[in-house]
């Protein structure tokens, strides 16, 4: 059985929405890693008694724990936004997907 050109064109459309897909999902992966790393610095520095210290570029600085604090909240909610985001991106995209599969599936099946 011989696949129609615009079938063809269908699965290739899929295999990128797939890739991105992927993508999406590393992305996504890679932001709940900062955010778990953000939120244990967070439990860290409410312990921490005394001065506090941060890296920048590869060299420890000494810094204000309540800057500090507001640093690391700032970049907690950006990348809760982005992941959020992302999350978004995933379902829409999921969809797509899922759609394009289906007609493919469809045009596809044997006619009766």
């Amino acid at each position: 059985m011989e696949i129609p050109k615009h079938v063809e064109e269908k699965i290739v459309q899929l295999q990128l929405i797939e890739q991105a897909l992927q993508n999406i999902t590393l992305q996504k992966q890679t932001f709940q890693t900062q955010l778990l790393e953000i939120e244990s610095a967070m439990k860290e520095l409410e312990k921490t008694e005394g001065p506090v210290y941060k890296i920048v570029g590869g060299i420890m600085v000494l810094s204000n724990k309540d800057e500090l604090k507001k640093e690391l909240q700032s970049r907690k909610e950006i990348i809760e936004l982005r992941i959020k985001n992302l999350k978004k991106q995933e379902g829409t995209t999921k969809e797509r997907a899922e759609r394009l599969q289906a007609e493919v599936t469809k045009e596809l099946e044997p006619k009766k």
